[in-house]
């Protein structure tokens, strides 16, 4: 016979003891069979009463709540590694090979006079929480003026030493590069020194980087540049949601 379920608790199946000689049905504290006297084993009664042949009862709930508060741990404890910009969550990160940093430059060059140098760089699907960041120093190439007849002075070599760095979205560069006016994600104005830090929306797409010396029409700029594609957090969208509301779960 089936009881009815309540609101709090699921659907219990009663089930009836039966004499394993004659079949006969058996009330649950019955010692003997009412119809062929027959005694009833001690584990029968326990398979009914729900406890275990020595008389335990069975921890099966206890054992699920364990299994689940192992579970949440573990979930948490990958939210947090996955996350987290602390010394010991990135240890862990490197450790199985989730990269916080990628290096889109760390070299000197050289960029002529009225030219541009840049360097492209993608994030794939799922990036999220992504920044350049940098520094750069530029000063005059005299390496490229040794070989030019018009020099000028030595205050003018002094004074042009700037630089002009931006980070571009791909159709902005396509629109910069052809001499018109857009928008950046970072510009630094003119200058012979500066740090790059810009965050990047979230989601696939294709950036430059570019070093320009456009307004210099004789002098080459040597640059030194280290910048980086910092990934503060690299988790599809959906994983993030989920992770906002565990912790607001959490918080409550």
């Amino acid at each position: 016979m089936i009881t009815p379920a309540s609101d709090s608790e699921p659907p219990v199946t009663k089930v009836l003891l039966g004499c394993s000689k004659c079949g006969a049905a058996l009330p649950d504290a019955a010692r003997f069979c009412l119809k062929c006297g027959k005694p009833v084993s001690a584990p029968a009664r326990a398979a009914v009463a729900g406890i275990s042949p020595l008389g335990v009862p069975r921890p099966r709930r206890k054992r699920r709540i364990v299994l689940l508060l192992f579970l949440g741990l573990l979930a948490a404890g990958i939210v947090w590694i996955s996350t987290s910009n602390g010394p010991v969550a990135q240890q862990v990160q490197e450790l199985v090979g989730w990269k916080h940093d990628q290096t889109i430059l760390d070299n000197p060059f050289s960029v002529g006079p009225h030219s541009f140098r840049y360097y492209k760089f993608a994030l794939p699907e799922g990036s999220v929480n992504v920044a350049v960041v940098g520094q750069f120093t530029s000063t005059r190439d005299t390496r490229k003026d040794s070989g030019r007849k018009d020099q000028g002075n030595d205050k003018d070599k002094e004074v042009d030493n700037n630089i002009e760095v931006f980070v571009l979205t791909e159709p902005a560069f396509t629109i910069w590069q052809n001499g018109y006016a857009t928008g950046s994600l970072y510009e630094s104005g003119k200058v012979v020194e500066g740090t790059v830090r810009t965050e990047l929306p979230a989601g696939a797409g294709i950036y430059y980087l570019v070093f320009s010396n456009k307004s210099s029409p004789k002098a080459a700029k040597a640059v030194r540049a280290t910048v980086l594609l910092r990934y503060k957090s690299w988790l599809p969208e959906w994983f993030r949601r989920m992770k906002d509301r565990f912790w607001n779960w959490v918080g409550a």
